[in-house]
């Protein structure tokens, strides 16, 4: 599910209503922020900030500039985008790092709410950023909560420090401190104990880690699914503990976006990084202004950029844009490319990052099935290299073999052929019009 949900697509249908109005009236204006309001407050946003979020867009709208204007609608709208920015924290709130290493970083949160995979997430994040982490096992009650993370560590090739369970949780993090000065480790992340809820138990615990090694960030890791509650646990750690950023867990869930919307505004505490999915490379940073944009269905083509090159071999791009050029596009190009953007996350989620994509006429709410690609992978994995390469050899014998081998239908091969050539026939009349545009003076002479 795309960020957000029904929030979004709320969100988006009310303000294109605005769009297709050409000039607005104040009327039109309230009318629209109405229904705003009415899906902030069923995305579970605490409602005093619903209420100064739409009096402030209001404010704003309802001028002569605004409502005067060639274009009042994508004013309203360029307004409301502000809002939301500000909203969440207006710029990005990066993870503040020691002068002198090692930074210490403690998470802290309700049990359930994805404290070890965040933390091994994160550790991942940084390790790509050039640092060298060290995963802390501080949770000695949960059972097999060391072992987790363990195995996390060892999936990520990060190592973890760990005393087991029968040594305190501040020993522990005392004795990761001293294991990363050894190490050269430059950022401890501690994984702390939850509790079903915030106790004072659970906090004399938190509070005795924080004043044994003084970490330099205390991050609070929430369920965005929880909604309005998630802020409430904000708040409540806050009073006892000094919070610097949150982590906002599962918010590519059936996530109602209150949290999210609200945290900031309410516990004050800005949110700085987003976690999606299962895989461990799915956090990013949160940028407010970024996140603003998928909710409004403009996209966020920096994250995607940013995926993208994260991801995808530019010396293999580069190769692959001059064979889009020149047509010379095979099954096993289109296999390697597919295998490429599915590194880079779940497929929807790229999807709400294209600018137009999300609110584009029948593509509201769709599921893309990921298990489609996986069974044109399969299909074109079951060729042998030569048909790859020269689809057209493929015979019914052939086609037969591929389906059995992929564990698909005939019917399947045949469409994923026929797709094929279709792409491989546009992409030569687009060649042949560059080159016909190149001769005739670029492509403005060319439609002379």
């Amino acid at each position: 599910m795309a960020v957000f949900g029904n929030l979004a697509e709320k969100l988006q249908q009310t303000l294109g209503k605005l769009r297709g109005r050409g000039k607005l009236t104040e009327q039109d204006v309230k009318e629209a922020l109405r229904e705003v309001r009415l899906a902030l407050l069923e995305a579970d946003v605490n409602y005093r900030v619903v209420g100064d979020f739409t009096n402030k867009v209001r404010e704003r709208a309802v001028g002569q500039e605004v409502l005067g204007s060639l274009a009042p609608a994508h004013q309203v709208i360029k307004i409301v985008y502000e809002e939301l920015t500000e909203l969440m924290g207006g710029s990005q709130s990066k993870l503040e790092l020691a002068s002198r290493p090692p930074t210490i970083v403690m998470l802290v949160g309700l049990q359930g709410a994805g404290k070890t995979t965040s933390a091994a997430k994160l550790a991942n994040l940084l390790r790509k950023q050039g640092h060298r982490p060290l995963l802390t096992a501080a949770d000695i009650y949960r059972p097999a909560a060391i072992k987790q993370l363990q195995v996390l560590g060892e999936q990520l090739q990060i190592p973890v420090f760990s005393l087991g369970d029968q040594i305190s949780p501040v020993d522990i993090a005392k004795g990761a401190v001293e294991h990363a000065n050894r190490h050269a480790n430059d950022i401890i992340l501690i994984d702390t104990a939850g509790r079903l809820h915030v106790d004072e138990e659970l906090m004399a615990e938190l509070k005795a880690i924080d004043d044994a090694v003084n970490p330099h960030q205390v991050m609070l890791v929430v369920d965005a699914m929880t909604g309005q509650d998630a802020v409430n646990v904000a708040a409540s750690f806050h009073e006892s503990l000094v919070i610097d950023g949150v982590i906002l867990t599962k918010l590519d869930g059936d996530a109602r976006g209150g949290a999210a919307l609200s945290i900031k505004a309410v516990a004050g505490k800005p949110i700085k990084f987003a976690a999606t999915g299962e895989k461990l490379d799915g956090l990013e940073p949160f940028h407010p202004e970024r996140m603003a944009s998928r909710i409004l269905g403009m996209g966020d083509v920096l994250t995607l950029i940013e995926k993208a090159e994260a991801q995808i071999d530019q010396d293999k791009a580069k190769e692959m844009a001059e064979k889009l050029r020149t047509a010379d596009f095979t099954l096993e190009d289109f296999l390697e490319q597919l295998q490429q953007v599915k590194k880079m996350g779940p497929l929807d989620q790229i999807m709400g990052m294209m600018p137009g994509m999300p609110g584009m006429k029948g593509l509201q709410g769709i599921q893309v099935d990921e298990k489609q690609f996986d069974q044109v992978e399969a299909i074109v994995q079951s060729m042998t290299i030569l048909e790859r390469q020269r689809p057209e050899i493929i015979d019914g014998s052939r086609k037969r073999r591929i389906a059995s081998g992929s564990g698909t239908r005939v019917q399947d091969v045949n469409r994923l052929l026929k797709q094929f050539a279709q792409t491989r026939q546009m992409l030569r009349q687009l060649g042949s019009l560059e080159k016909k545009a190149k001769r005739r003076g670029g492509l403005f002479g060319f439609m002379q």
